[in-house]
């Protein structure tokens, strides 16, 4: 028999933050659309991922160069840190 092995969950990842978003008719059937064609059957996950990759993309693009002195999400956490 094998024994189940308990997984610890990281509680900072819980998701306990709720948005609400609306959205226009025309914006409705095109996510309607795009979640039937592409068999998509949990849209909050995706809407999530879609949100969480266009902020990471900005970021990157965004990324200080090696002598930007301008706080940014990266950096401005760190002063309080130490």
């Amino acid at each position: 028999m094998v024994k189940k092995r308990k997984v610890k969950k990281d509680d900072s990842l819980k998701r306990v933050h709720r948005k609400s978003i609306l959205f226009n008719k025309r914006e409705i059937q095109a996510i309607e659309h795009y979640c039937k064609k592409y068999k998509i059957t949990n849209k909050s996950k995706f809407m999530r991922e879609i949100i969480i990759t266009s902020v990471l993309k900005k970021f990157d693009e965004d990324y200080p160069s090696l002598f930007e002195k301008k706080a940014t999400l990266f950096n401005q956490n760190l002063k309080k840190k130490i």
